[in-house]
């Protein structure tokens, strides 16, 4: 990685801060993109000098201008930022929520894609991980609806582009993990508890995926990478109340 230069999106806490770490590890220069400066402050002087941070909204397309133009081109992109809705059941989400979930898990993908592709096409080499979820292959109320349609979308996006690109040197990775003990839980209707995070897959371990996807030889792809728990967990409980969150007064057990 001496000589490349790789974003990582979300890359103040959780997955993307790991991964930044792995791949600053392997010699990469590593841009942190998040919305909260001090947390990538403090990502950055963990990392050392490899570590460039810049806060910013990716879904606000001048703000995608703006990265592009003082960090410059980019070899590696690293969509991790999501986004999850308070509201799980499409009976009560509001459209404002579906709208935000969208915008963060799919639409600024395609955004920070199109503003790198250029480069990497031109380069004939080029790397683009978008972590997606096992919520796009059996989504239920655990992700929600709006999270599980997002995910689903990114990951059709990123076969698209393997298809499309993949004779002009381009690599497009989807990352499938399954629960992992990173903040987005908190927005659950029922947050699991630290006994129940603790059998979940943990950041670093996606991350450790990441890396190996990113550096193996130009030649190989890693199309699809699952990481999942060993152990299968009983959810009924989190689905109950998350079916039942966001329901309006008076509404019936059946609605």
């Amino acid at each position: 990685m001496t000589g490349r230069t790789a974003l990582v999106t979300g890359a103040g806490s959780g997955i993307g801060r790991e991964t930044a770490r792995l791949l600053a590890e392997e010699g990469a220069t590593v841009v942190l993109l998040g919305r909260r400066q001090e947390a990538l402050d403090e990502v950055a002087a963990a990392i050392g000098s490899a570590a460039h941070p810049i806060a910013a909204d990716i879904t606000d397309p001048g703000d995608i201008t703006r990265v592009l133009a003082e960090v410059g081109p980019i070899d590696v992109l690293v969509n991790n930022a999501g986004s999850s809705s308070s509201v799980k059941n499409p009976q009560w989400l509001p459209e404002d929520e579906w709208r935000q979930v969208l915008e963060v898990n799919l639409t600024a993908v395609f955004r920070l894609t199109q503003a790198v592709l250029p480069h990497m096409l031109g380069s004939g080499a080029g790397t683009i991980v978008t972590v997606s979820s096992l919520a796009a292959v059996n989504p239920n109320l655990l992700g929600g609806a709006a999270y599980g349609a997002a995910k689903a979308g990114v990951r059709n996006f990123m076969s698209f582009l393997h298809n499309t690109f993949r004779n002009q040197g381009l690599r497009a990775i989807t990352v499938l993990p399954g629960e992992t003990d990173t903040p987005i839980l908190d927005n659950r209707a029922r947050p699991p508890s630290s006994a129940e995070r603790a059998d979940m897959v943990a950041p670093e371990d996606v991350a450790e995926a990441i890396r190996l996807a990113v550096t193996l030889p130009q030649r190989v792809v890693l199309q699809e990478i699952v990481v999942a728990p060993t152990r299968q967990r009983d959810i009924s409980a989190d689905l109950e109340t998350s079916r039942r969150a966001g329901a309006p007064a008076g509404a019936g057990p059946q609605d």
